[in-house]
């Protein structure tokens, strides 16, 4: 007696989303630190997030939400993934590390790397509006975080300025925010209620 395949819905795969949260909330918040003047940002422990939690992992994490048909998971995940490694890179070409010195960008030219990352977040803060109020804020504050990034750039603010510290700190919110609701997913799922409020998107009953 042949047996018969088992389809997609008969697998049952982990959620990938608290992984890319982690990978994203934790780095945002060692970068945010260096901006909040707390220490430097060649600092290896940003770069080495940067490349490997922060990047490899969201990758990987945006790459499971394809397998699970999540479009907003994937390209979210996909593209700050990748957005971390771009930034890795651009800031060894600040510091002129493996001979990238002449690829350094101005401070105009990374104010519009910075302004379009926050555009790009901008339109995805509207695909949050249908999920959570944690993934809203995640994304709220993060959007207002590469804008002022861009205006600290273009008006060459000093990283000890009012505008830098409170840059720094909005970012370390925003981080924070990410690891909240990574935690509160995993948590969640492990005891099969809300441990933590995720503040999930009821929609309103059709009469």
């Amino acid at each position: 007696m042949s047996q018969s395949q088992p389809t997609k819905a008969d697998v049952v795969l982990a959620n990938p989303a608290p992984l890319g949260l982690l990978g994203f909330g934790l780095t945002t918040i060692l970068l945010n630190l260096a901006n909040a003047n707390i220490y430097g940002l060649g600092s290896s422990t940003v770069l080495a997030m940067g490349i490997f939690y922060g990047g490899l992992a969201q990758v990987m994490a945006g790459l499971l939400e394809f397998r699970k048909g999540n479009t907003f998971g994937m390209t979210a995940f996909l593209s700050y993934g990748f957005f971390w490694m771009t930034f890795v890179f651009i800031v060894f070409s600040l510091t002129n590390t493996w001979g990238l010195g002449g690829l350094a960008p101005s401070s105009t030219a990374l104010g519009y790397y910075l302004f379009f990352w926050g555009l790009f977040t901008f339109g995805m803060f509207f695909g949050t509006l249908r999920r959570n109020g944690a993934l809203m804020a995640v994304f709220g504050t993060l959007w207002i975080l590469f804008f002022l990034l861009a205006v600290g750039f273009w008006t060459n603010s000093s990283p000890t300025s009012t505008l830098g510290y409170f840059t720094g700190y909005e970012g370390v919110l925003c981080g924070l925010l990410a690891f909240y609701t990574a935690i509160a997913e995993v948590l969640n799922e492990s005891y099969g209620r809300s441990v933590l409020p995720l503040w999930p998107f009821k929609p309103k009953m059709q009469s």
